[in-house]
């Protein structure tokens, strides 16, 4: 068999090799993924390199960093070993990241699927709702929802998706309106699919690509919501949390600012990281809108 006929026989690449090679031209989207790995083995490993409390007394208060291999980021004011927090608070970031995010996804996906799909009135109602919520700021209307569910750490994460969700929904419903006359969904609807097989089984996996790249924003919109309510000392103190960190730090914030800007600089960083793998997931699944 000549070259030609062995190049022509060979297989063509899956899509996800395909996709990977697209997302690994983007130096940044790349440096993002090495960011979230990290974040993400500090999570895993939490455990393994601090065992024990993170809240409880490592040293004597306010040991400044690399003065200890014990602890080596230095203990805050009340001697709590500060590498100790940020791993943990790793694992609290993205678990509210992860679970908001797919309760943000779950009610705009139903939302801007209905709306799409039916189009009329109920797309006129529910877009007013979905206006509703976007006329107040995310903040207030998270700092609203807290105040009546309370601190706790569920609470939180589902108040945080409650506030996310618009974006998700008015994404879902502009690629519902422009799947739902498409000759698959009209064969489908001739052949007596229901309205709800057609929404989730034959339009909704086909609209869900953009969503998925989107996920990414709202990660990192989580992360800072969650921080933000822990600096006003709205969250919930049974956890290790960078937002606690940076709010705690700022009693010593001139003497001793490490307390604070070390998680600060944690949490831009994770921040960041998602900001990256979104643009390299938005450039490998749209290279023509790269163009």
């Amino acid at each position: 068999m000549s070259l030609t006929d062995t190049e022509l026989s060979a297989p063509e690449p899956s899509r996800a090799i395909v996709f990977w090679r697209r997302y690994r031209r983007n130096r940044a989207a790349l440096l993002g993924l090495g960011l979230f790995i990290v974040v993400l083995a500090m999570a895993l490993l939490a455990g393994v390199v601090t065992p024990g409390d993170p809240l409880a007394r490592a040293g004597a208060p306010l040991t400044p960093p690399f003065q200890s291999w014990e602890t080596p980021l230095g203990t805050d004011q009340l001697g709590r070993d500060i590498f100790a927090g940020i791993l943990y608070g790793a694992r609290i970031s993205l678990l509210v990241g992860v679970a908001a995010t797919l309760v943000a996804i779950a009610i705009g996906v139903v939302i801007g699927a209905l709306a799409g799909y039916f189009g009329g009135w109920v797309d006129d109602l529910l877009m007013r709702i979905t206006e509703a919520f976007q006329t107040i700021p995310n903040f207030v209307l998270l700092l609203t929802l807290v105040a009546i569910m309370g601190s706790k750490i569920e609470w939180i994460t589902v108040a945080i998706g409650i506030v996310s969700w618009t974006a998700p929904a008015r994404m879902v419903r502009a690629e519902f309106m422009s799947l739902r006359d498409r000759e698959f969904v009209d064969a489908a609807r001739n052949l007596g699919v229901s309205n709800g097989a057609l929404i989730f089984r034959e339009i909704l996996p086909n609209a869900l690509p953009p969503i998925i790249v989107y996920a990414s924003v709202i990660m990192a919109l989580s992360i800072l919501l969650e921080s933000a309510l822990a600096f006003l000392s709205l969250g919930d103190p049974n956890y290790a949390s960078w937002g606690n960190m940076i709010g705690q730090g700022r009693a010593v914030l001139r003497t001793d600012p490490y307390c604070a800007v070390i998680p600060g600089i944690v949490i831009v960083l994770t921040v960041l990281s998602f900001s990256l793998v979104g643009e390299g997931l938005n450039d490998a699944a749209n290279p023509r809108q790269k163009q």
